[in-house]
């Protein structure tokens, strides 16, 4: 990381900002498979803690954590575990997936980021923001700056004001071949100057 961060620092004086004041984040790393992108479908559009707590219900209820088991699990149950009827049907697409052989997630990790982003975007609500964070945490592809994420992009705009999305996308650009470590630094601003901490 040292070297990211040597190169950051350098081409965005924000970050040595960052850095300064907060310290250098902590790169989070994900299992890569199946579990990993059920949590991360929980974890759309609502908090991470609240996600997690979710899928921890979902894990006590299945304790062999297999698509073909969850594939199985009846709407309601889900419901009852807190589980949204979309967010249902994007686990169960997941697992039809995988049990019908359209995707094979172990070999994702031989392949770029694109061949894997043309994959899990065939699959009912996996978007670009579930594969970028995927990319990012679990096959720590080294690149990816996630646009689809609010925390990301409202640092952006509050730290260098920059609000149109598209001139964001060029901005970063300078940040390559670092934009991982570099949204890593941008999460690690949001999440102290709001007094907060996130567990994965």
């Amino acid at each position: 990381m040292k070297q990211a961060i040597e190169y950051l620092i350098e081409k965005e004086p924000i970050f040595k900002i960052i850095i300064e004041k907060y310290g250098l984040p902590i790169i989070p790393q994900r299992p890569h498979g199946f579990e990993t992108l059920v949590q991360l479908i929980l974890e759309q559009q609502v908090s991470i803690d609240s996600a997690k707590a979710t899928f921890l219900k979902l894990k006590a209820k299945v304790n062999n954590f297999k698509p073909q088991l969850l594939l199985l699990l009846a709407d309601e149950e889900y419901r009852n575990l807190g589980v949204s009827r979309q967010k249902t049907s994007y686990i169960k697409a997941l697992s039809h997936s995988i049990i019908n052989k359209e995707i094979d997630l172990e070999s994702l990790s031989t392949k770029s980021s694109q061949q894997v982003r043309d994959e899990l975007i065939k699959i009912k609500g996996i978007g670009n923001w579930t594969i970028d964070v995927y990319l990012m945490f679990s096959l720590q592809f080294p690149d990816i700056i996630p646009l689809g994420d609010i925390a990301v992009v409202n640092t952006i705009k509050e730290l260098l004001d920059i609000h149109d999305k598209q001139e964001i996308e060029i901005y970063a650009t300078k940040w390559s071949p670092y934009r991982s470590v570099a949204t890593f630094l941008l999460w690690h601003h949001y999440l102290n100057i709001r007094n907060r901490k996130v567990e994965y």
